[in-house]
């Protein structure tokens, strides 16, 4: 079983989501299934066929958290230092071809959120930034080749 490393408050989204899906989602399909199947032959009947369906998508939906939520190391986040990228730090690069700027914080896949600029540690960009430290020049290959940048910060 592999550990999937998380913030605190990414552990407590898995658990609302959870107990959003069991408490609230599950109930509302029991209650489609059941009015399907009061409306008589089941054979022919797709209001029964697709609540039956919603029904195990949600369930596989809840085994996963469930085995996300099972596989969770909370990080302690007052152990993590600047010293080198590390999860859970921010990190400023740049592009040494176009001299762009991004800033991302790398986090657990579970996490992962590029609209908030959050790039999980398993990414092409975030292994090749792990372990390194401010001024370093990395090359790093992505789907479109391979890119050079420079840590310009790292920060919490």
């Amino acid at each position: 079983m592999s550990v999937s490393y998380m913030t605190k408050e990414g552990y407590n989204k898995l658990l609302e989501e959870v107990n959003y899906l069991e408490n609230e989602k599950r109930p509302a399909i029991s209650r489609q299934i059941a009015e399907a199947r009061d409306k008589g032959d089941l054979s022919e009947n797709a209001e029964y066929d697709a609540a039956k369906e919603a029904q195990g998508l949600l369930e596989a939906k809840i085994a996963q958290l469930k085995g996300l939520i099972a596989k969770a190391r909370l990080i302690d986040e007052s152990q993590i230092s600047t010293d080198s990228v590390q999860i859970m730090n921010k990190v400023t690069i740049r592009n040494t071809k176009n001299n762009q700027q991004m800033v991302y914080t790398l986090v657990s896949e579970s996490e992962a959120n590029h609209k908030e600029g959050k790039i999980a540690v398993n990414t092409p960009i975030g292994k090749g930034l792990m372990g390194k430290k401010t001024g370093d020049v990395v090359e790093i290959t992505v789907p479109g080749g391979v890119m050079s940048f420079e840590i310009i910060d790292i920060s919490l």
